[in-house]
């Protein structure tokens, strides 16, 4: 389908939304060319992208059945995939809404937004760390928390209101449907994605995950699925209240979240140390969230602190243990694979995904002496039949003719 069918310069707001679904199906399916709800979907795409758009405009357009399954890495978590159909949706409330609210969020709120991922947020909490404490030269402090169970505790009225409010604000500004956008933005919302969901997996893969991590046990009117686009940029707008609330009424500079993880650095000890309580009550009252008991870290720069995966300490950068561990059972893993077999060129491009995700991580901090222990040491030799590494340990590339 070409888009040029489409006349984007159309006063007609129902062609400009067919137009604007025609491109949010090419974002949803960037990197997802290989999933079968996808495939299914693009069998015959046009119809299909008709067939959804006359859905919206006579308003029964419903959201289909979710995927749930349970992923252990980076951390154990409980995902909701949703139908390639209803991705396209979420895609088409992000064009049109994420501009607006980027122009309301702080800088440093990390969580999808562009250049802004948990490489940014750590190098701003390091620049922090060295500003506040003039380059190490003064004492200042680190206050670390974080909220439970967050993307299950929003409260679904609370965020739809915060989102059609700021909105309806800028209703003469924008060049969309209001009326069609807040109907797609308030299925999304209030679906709940627990009903008549395809449950992958054994039952004894939620064992060990807290209740305050599942769709399934929330309180009525809460909980967000983890997995969705619209989850990523409504979790950044719930908490934009508490954001501007941190800097200008607490008087915070340095401050910095990624979605429910977030520091707050200030040289005044006991000054710091007395917002929590504070904190606490606002996110309480306002947002109806709680901090977390055991998540609260409160230490002297010099003590460093973890956040997103890194140790950010005086003068250098560490990879976190999580991350180390991880990229070890990664080698374990395609160890088992290449054990009693030649891999599928199927196997092998994996493998290539795999390793490249976690060097492209690691090559952000020091860690040469880590890469090529981790991968001399413990990747399988037959490996190196099909691989090789290029620009020192940056990447691995496939092998034209395998040894």
């Amino acid at each position: 389908m070409q888009l040029k069918l489409f006349d984007e310069n159309c006063t007609s707001k129902n062609n400009k939304l067919l137009t604007d679904l025609f491109y949010a199906y090419y974002d949803a399916r960037r990197n997802k060319r290989n999933t079968i709800n996808q495939l299914k979907f693009e069998i015959d795409f046009e119809s299909s992208l008709i067939s959804l758009y006359d859905s919206i405009v006579a308003r029964t357009y419903k959201p289909d059945r979710s995927i749930c399954f349970i992923v252990q890495k980076p951390v154990k978590r409980e995902i909701f995939a949703a139908d390639f159909r209803d991705r396209v949706v979420h895609h088409l409330i992000y064009n049109y809404i994420s501009p607006i609210f980027e122009k309301t969020f702080i800088n440093d709120s990390y969580s999808c937004r562009k250049g802004k991922g948990t490489h940014y947020g750590i190098k701003r909490i390091d620049h922090f760390i060295r500003s506040c404490s003039s380059n190490y030269s003064k004492d200042c402090y680190i206050l670390k928390l974080d909220i439970k169970g967050y993307f299950m505790a929003m409260n679904k009225v609370l965020l739809y209101d915060k989102v059609k409010c700021e909105l309806m604000g800028k209703r003469n500004c924008v060049d969309f449907d209001m009326g069609t956008v807040l109907y797609l933005i308030e299925k999304t919302i209030f679906n709940n994605p627990t009903a008549d969901c395809i449950v992958k997996g054994k039952k004894a893969d939620w064992a060990g995950l807290p209740q305050t991590k599942s769709l399934f046990h929330t309180q009525p009117s809460c909980g967000l699925p983890i997995g969705n686009l619209t989850s990523q940029l409504f979790g950044n707008i719930y908490m934009n209240e508490f954001d501007h609330w941190v800097k200008r009424e607490l008087g915070i500079k340095y401050y910095g979240r990624y979605v429910d993880d977030f520091v707050l650095i200030h040289e005044n000890k006991e000054y710091l140390k007395s917002l929590i309580p504070l904190i606490a009550v606002f996110l309480q009252k306002k947002l109806q969230l709680q901090l977390h008991p055991s998540k609260i870290y409160f230490q002297h720069y010099s003590k460093g602190v973890k956040y997103l995966g890194a140790v950010i300490k005086p003068h250098r950068i560490y990879i976190g243990n999580r991350t180390k561990g991880n990229f070890y059972d990664a080698i374990e893993t395609q160890n088992k694979i290449i054990q009693n077999h030649k891999p599928t060129k199927e196997e092998q491009q994996a493998f290539q995904s795999s390793m490249n995700s976690y060097l492209g991580i690691m090559k952000h901090y020091k860690t040469y002496k880590l890469q090529k222990g981790m991968l001399f040491n413990n990747l399988s030799g037959w490996w190196w039949n099909y691989v090789y590494l290029s620009g020192g340990i940056c990447k691995f590339e496939m092998k034209t003719k395998a040894v």
